[in-house]
């Protein structure tokens, strides 16, 4: 069996640790900002970015795609980008955020 390259350790139980903290303060984030009233127009932004930071650590860790062909990254983020638009034209469309 030939050893290829570009493959790469997969993370450590630690980082996982690591990920999982990061994931329960960017929630606890999420949930606070509502509590904020004082930028209630800013709430959509705010929990958009950090909903999607959220994504990207998921889907780079525990999906593995940090470790994978970067065209799945690629498939991913676009994804993303595409989800955000969409949502984001509902949301003026329905006069959500005007």
């Amino acid at each position: 069996m030939e050893h290829d390259d570009d493959t790469h350790a997969h993370p450590t139980p630690l980082t996982y640790i690591k990920i999982a903290t990061a994931l329960v303060i960017l929630t606890m984030l999420e949930v606070a900002v509502i509590y904020v009233d004082a930028i209630r127009s800013l709430w959509i932004p705010i929990l958009v970015v950090l909903s999607s930071a959220k994504f990207v650590l998921v889907a780079m860790f525990y999906m593995h795609l940090k470790f994978d062909n970067r065209l799945f990254s690629i498939f991913f983020i676009g994804g993303l980008i595409l989800a955000t638009i969409v949502i984001a034209a509902l949301l003026v469309l329905f006069r959500v955020m005007t």
